[in-house]
């Protein structure tokens, strides 16, 4: 059974007859009649009884005609939902993001890509970089705004990089210092405070990295799973932190964020996903994102000054 013997026969009870049908479908009248006999043969019963050239249905052929409307209805339906679907109208779309790090751009770009396509659900998830590594495992997110991929899996995504921040120290506004860098070496005797490398590995290797290079291993006094329990920890004058400079879009009333010298290190924010075909919903927010892009960066700026 295809979906035009029904559209066949319902058009001959509607127009009440196989002539009508034939005119109004602009099918030959026995190409209407062979359908309509098939379609008899399969289901093992009369839809009409022939009363001269008007055709009657039969009790049952009056409940298949009920059914076969509801089944038509829903193939339109099902037709008219694959075809929004196709040109992004609808679908699901999972986006991992770090708060800290897309606050000055997120909430714009996901009302812009609603307006345009309102039908997709979006499913947000905030997380940092190794729980969005999670994340796109378990196929809860499409892309994510996150550190570069690792070498590992560098292979299986691609990037498209956003912006470049530098590294900042974040001490207690308790500290009075007059100076409007800190030096990397003067850390040497703090206690740090950091994000843990299980959480964010690239940062916290360029943090060891840079110490490194001027010449001391940092005191590890924390290692946390937050920015903002970072930071609390920091007002708390539990230690000192070197943290990205998009930590500054945190609300820290009692800390003050200072540049390093030397300045030469900076840290990416990507997006990135799977390197396979993108669904629809995925292809129109990533042709959204290049639109953006440029605004991106001019929001961003700020975090390089």
């Amino acid at each position: 059974m295809e979906l035009r013997h029904l559209r066949y026969f319902t058009a001959v009870v509607q127009w009440k007859g196989y002539r009508e049908a034939s005119r109004h479908l602009y099918i030959a009248q026995p190409s209407i009649s062979e359908a309509v006999s098939d379609l008899e043969s399969e289901l093992g019963i009369k839809l009409f009884s022939r009363e001269g050239r008007v055709a009657r249905l039969t009790p049952e052929g009056q409940v298949f005609y009920e059914e076969a409307l509801k089944t038509l209805a829903q193939a339109e339906r099902s037709i008219a939902t694959a075809q929004r679907a196709a040109k992004g109208e609808m679908g699901r779309l999972g986006i991992g993001f770090m708060g800290f790090a897309t606050y000055p751009f997120l909430s714009d770009l996901l009302r812009k890509y609603k307006t345009r396509h309102p039908g997709v659900a979006l499913r947000l998830e905030e997380n940092v970089p190794s729980g969005q590594d999670l994340a796109f495992d378990r196929g809860e997110i499409d892309i994510g705004f996150t550190r570069p991929p690792s070498t590992d899996r560098s292979s299986s995504y691609e990037s498209r990089l956003l912006f470049r921040e530098p590294l900042v120290v974040a001490l207690p506004k308790t500290r009075k210092v007059k100076a409007k860098r800190i030096r990397i070496a003067d850390l040497a005797g703090e206690r740090i405070v950091t994000f843990q490398r299980a959480s964010s590995p690239e940062v916290f290797d360029t943090i060891i990295r840079v110490c490194n290079d001027c010449g001391f291993s940092p005191r590890i006094h924390n290692e946390l799973n937050n920015m903002q329990s970072v930071l609390s920890t920091v007002e708390a004058e539990e230690g000192v932190a070197i943290v990205s400079a998009s930590a500054r879009n945190l609300r820290a009333d009692n800390v003050s964020f200072f540049r390093l010298h030397p300045d030469d290190v900076r840290v990416d924010i990507v997006a990135t996903w799977k390197k396979q075909e993108p669904s629809v919903p995925l292809k129109v927010f990533l042709e959204l994102l290049d639109e953006e892009l440029p605004a991106i960066r001019q929001k961003t700026r700020f975090l390089d000054r």
